[in-house]
């Protein structure tokens, strides 16, 4: 009797677990599409959280006004720059139509010092002449070779509306954690502190906190001041496609390369385009926006929290691969608390040493 009921109780648990496991694997297939967005207006919540304390104290404690402000506020500045950029971009693509469509185009032949590039210059020689020369018979003779290119960018451009989407929908989540931030971060302590006990918990989520808003002002924050400051020049200097540039240069400021490997070739550009006096104070602009990056660091990274830059870099570039652009900006951010995270694991027994030692 004794083995048939640990037999039937064993069966009852088995089925039990099973059907609690199906159904949280159920409630997250049908929240794994907006885990992601969640998780990057997560980020944004907590790294503006001190703006949000701070202007909910002016408008009198008024949460809700304090949280639609900072929400359309941060949407203005992502979707005009964006649109901007946008028309730049179609504008200039509407430009290069109409020139080969009138075959009023013209491409500059190209110097002799290209036959000398190893492996590609002969053929880069050759092709770059013919399109010198006729760019009709060139543009038909790889006509499949333009047409693979067309639809890789005409779907580029419709994935980038797609991340901007996603960007929009994530500020609106960040605005409305920010109206429940007390009990958001409630229901994470206790959380953590059912997890791993109620000193380790609380010391977790300080910790969590303080890395994702030390990451996301001085890293990202960084990235996207260097890219507006990049992108408002280009626009006003005319440099054409001045979007795809800027999204560069916020790309290399992200996983912590000099912007100059792209705004060096760009003042190259300028100064044989433009006079004399508009290059300089363009070059002068460039350099302050490639170097600006040693000066905010240190005002917007958090103090006591020292993330090695191979982490983020790794973050950076793996959460791209794995989750497109918005992966950039979340995976450096996740990898930074996850280090951190083992960092405290690591140096908890450490530190009870230390203490021995010093009492010995």
């Amino acid at each position: 009797m004794d083995d048939k009921l640990i037999n039937r109780r064993a069966i009852e648990a088995a089925i039990r677990i099973g059907l609690v496991f199906l159904l949280v694997l159920w409630c997250f297939n049908i929240v794994k599409p907006f885990v992601l967005l969640a998780l990057w207006g997560a980020i944004l919540a907590v790294a503006i959280y001190p703006l949000f304390a701070r202007l909910q104290a002016l408008l009198g404690g008024r949460r809700k006004l304090a949280a639609t402000l900072i929400t359309l506020t941060v949407l203005a500045l992502l979707v005009i720059p964006s649109v901007m950029l946008s028309e730049s971009a179609i504008g200039n693509a509407q430009v290069l139509a109409s020139h080969i469509k009138e075959g009023t185009l013209r491409i500059p032949p190209p110097a002799e010092t290209v036959q000398t590039w190893p492996l590609i210059g002969k053929q880069l020689h050759a092709t770059w002449s013919q399109a010198s020369d006729n760019l009709s018979e060139t543009l038909s003779t790889h006509k499949e070779q333009l047409t693979v290119v067309a639809k890789w960018m005409l779907a580029k451009a419709a994935g980038a509306g797609a991340v901007l989407l996603q960007f929009i929908v994530s500020i609106i989540i960040a605005g409305v954690l920010l109206v429940y931030a007390r009990s958001g971060t409630d229901a994470v302590l206790r959380f953590a502190t059912r997890l791993m006990g109620a000193q380790d918990g609380k010391k977790f989520t300080e910790m969590a906190s303080a890395t994702i808003r030390s990451v996301a002002q001085g890293v990202l924050g960084v990235a996207l001041i260097q890219a507006v400051l990049a992108g408002i020049a280009l626009l006003l200097i005319g440099v054409p496609y001045a979007g795809i540039w800027t999204l560069l240069v916020m790309l290399l400021a992200i996983v912590q390369l000099p912007t100059i490997i792209i705004l060096g070739p760009i003042i190259v550009y300028v100064f044989t385009v433009t006079t004399m006096l508009p290059a300089v104070i363009f070059t002068i602009w460039m350099l302050l926006v490639g170097v600006s990056d040693s000066f905010l660091k240190p005002l917007l990274l958090g103090r006591g929290l020292e993330v090695p830059m191979p982490v983020i870099l790794l973050g950076a570039i793996g959460g791209l691969l794995m989750s497109g652009i918005i992966g950039l900006f979340v995976g450096a951010v996740v990898l930074a608390v996850g280090y951190e995270l083992f960092m405290l694991w690591m140096n908890e027994g450490t530190e009870t040493v230390a203490d021995a030692t010093v009492d010995t």
